[in-house]
Order: structure tokens, then sequence, then C-alpha cells
């Protein structure tokens, strides 16, 4: 194939997939469990709006970064197929930390909820990715990013319906199945890596 640049329908999926919306619903239960349930909706609001504003930055500033850094194209796509890859095997066996079990007192702003739940490091590291190897279709990674945060949003805004109808054990089988997807997505931006650098 000639162009080996990622399809637009790839970069929502990829995107949704280290955002992690259905892992992240029993995380903001426990994170909100204590706030009046007429404040739960409004918070997730705002800070999937954070979130958003977040990865937009880093669509944006992205390529001066990299330029900043001399980090080439081809060590980008692997260093994010190596992250997203440490991602996907958290996903799928699971992790025992607690990092986001405690917060501080009153409503949560920006953490945990946020940063590290949306706009974590994978994310970050996609969207960099993203714009790092194609920065010429910077609109279309931005509308991607929108499509897959929307997405994800709608999923936390409604994440105590989904608990209560899906249950711990769906819930855990879904993240689990989303962790197999993106370990193949990472292999396959792990060899195109490997590929341009051959190339050169």
């Amino acid at each position: 194939m000639g162009d080996q640049g990622m399809p637009f329908i790839s970069a929502i999926f990829t995107l949704l997939f280290v955002m992690d919306p259905l892992g992240n619903v029993p995380l903001y239960i426990t994170v909100l469990k204590d706030i009046p349930e007429r404040r739960r909706k409004p918070i997730i609001v705002r800070e999937s709006l954070i979130a958003l504003g977040v990865l937009v930055f880093f669509l944006f500033v992205g390529h001066a970064f990299l330029d900043m850094l001399q980090i080439s194209q081809p060590a980008l796509g692997i260093a994010g197929a190596i992250v997203l890859f440490l991602i996907a095997v958290r996903m799928v066996f699971g992790s025992s930390d607690g990092a986001f079990a405690s917060h501080p007192g009153g409503e949560p702003f920006i953490v945990p909820l946020a940063v590290p739940l949306v706009a974590g490091p994978s994310a970050m590291a996609t969207v960099l990715l993203l714009q790092g190897r194609e920065p010429g279709r910077v609109l279309e990674w931005l509308v991607a990013l929108i499509a897959a945060w929307l997405m994800s949003s709608l999923v936390l805004y409604f994440a105590s319906a989904f608990a209560r109808i899906l249950g711990q054990r769906v819930l855990v089988a879904v993240e689990r199945l989303m962790g197999m997807i993106l370990t193949a997505i990472a292999v396959q931006m792990f060899l195109t890596g490997i590929q341009q650098v051959s190339i050169r």
C-alpha cells in the first residue's frame, strides 16, 4: 500500500481505546461516590471539557515539541507503539494499583477525572504521535480527537447507568477486549516505525 498513514477511522478508535471510557466507569463512580447526585453530571461535563482542552493543546504544539527535542518520526512511532502496548497489556491483565482511589477532599478538579483518567499519558502520546507523523492532517486529527472524546464523554456521563446495566463483570470483559485490539494496533505501529527506519 502506498499510503502508510493511519486511516481516519483507525485514529478515532485508537484514541477511544486509549481513553478507555468503559474501564474508567468504575473509577469515576468511586471518585464521585461522596458527591451529591445533582453535582455529578456537571462535574463530569466540566472535567471532560478540561481533558479535551489538554489533548487539543498537545495536538497543536506537538510538532514544535518534536522539533525542539529533535525527535524523528520513526522514533516517535516506535516509542508511541511501546507506550500503547504497555497500556494495552495493563488493560488485558488488569492493574492492582490504587493510584486513583483517593483524592483531595471536596469536588475533584482536573485530577484525577480529567487528567490522567481521560487525558492520560497514553492519550497524550497518541495525539502527539498522530500530529508528529502527519502534521498536514492536523484538522483531520482534531475531528478524530473530538469524535473519540465525544463518545468517551457520553459513556462517562452515563457512568452510573452503564455500571448498573452492564455490571462489573461485563465492564471488565469489555476493557480486556479493548486491550486486545489496542495490542494489535500497537504492534502494527511498531512495525510501521521499523519499516520507516529501514527505508531511511
